[in-house]
């Protein structure tokens, strides 16, 4: 057999297990406010709604904890994890430093090497996320939203950096359900995606760092006042 015939039986996207479908599930849930901060996570009914054994939903929530969106309370069991403000500026800064990096060593790159195959993918990457934006299925919009950060990190040559913006990607598509299409915004969440990935591919590295921190900034700004009011209704409902 040739090595053109045999590279026919590759498997690009292998089928998911039951386990992954019902994580994906999960996080999409968690991620889009179906389920709330603090709302505790029973296994039957979770097994019953997502036709699943007690196996895979311990086994998930196990998955999920380790994302960070999910918390073991003492003699309550499995919550969704709560964000605090302080949380969300720790992630808005390691995300600063992370993407800025990388988006100004994207550029580098692209103004040194040429980008052909970089524009091809980052403009790709765009297109999908773009027309996320009117997606109506929950986890659309955060998926692509990773898959750009991916062309930019990947591309970059950043893939330490890379494994640790995964670890935090829960958390970090939870802020982004705050805030990408939030009103308050100094500038639309889609506007600053569009600038990051003009700079890259101008081949300006300091306008492309300079692109990320106005994006993470403005989300940062947003998700402040979001997680105060939060905390304020929260500390109203228990004083009542």
């Amino acid at each position: 057999m040739k090595n053109s015939d045999l590279a026919q039986l590759k498997i690009e996207q292998p089928p998911a297990t039951l386990r992954e479908i019902v994580q994906e599930r999960m996080r999409d849930a968690i991620i889009s406010g179906l389920f709330e901060p603090g709302e505790r996570l029973v296994e039957r009914p979770l097994c019953d709604q997502l036709g699943v054994s007690r196996t895979v939903i311990r086994e998930t929530i196990r998955y999920l904890e380790a994302e960070g969106l999910v918390e073991i309370m003492a003699n309550r069991g499995p919550i969704v994890a709560r964000l605090s403000r302080d949380d969300a500026r720790q992630i808005y800064e390691i995300r600063r430093m992370l993407e800025g990096a990388a988006a100004m060593a994207c550029a580098e790159k692209c103004a040194i090497e040429g980008g052909a195959e970089l524009e091809r993918d980052l403009s790709a990457a765009l297109a999908r996320l773009e027309g996320a934006f009117d997606e109506t299925r929950a986890g659309a919009l955060f998926k692509a939203s990773t898959g750009f950060y991916q062309v930019i990190f990947e591309a970059a040559g950043h893939h330490i950096a890379w494994e640790v913006v995964n670890r935090l990607n829960g958390r970090i598509s939870r802020l982004r359900a705050m805030t990408l299409a939030a009103q308050q915004r100094q500038q639309p969440g889609l506007s600053h995606m569009q600038a990051i990935c003009a700079a890259i591919l101008a081949g300006e590295p300091a306008l492309a760092r300079a692109a990320v921190e106005a994006h993470i900034a403005d989300a940062a700004a947003v998700a402040e006042r979001l997680l105060l009011d939060a905390e304020n209704k929260e500390a109203a409902l228990e004083g009542s």
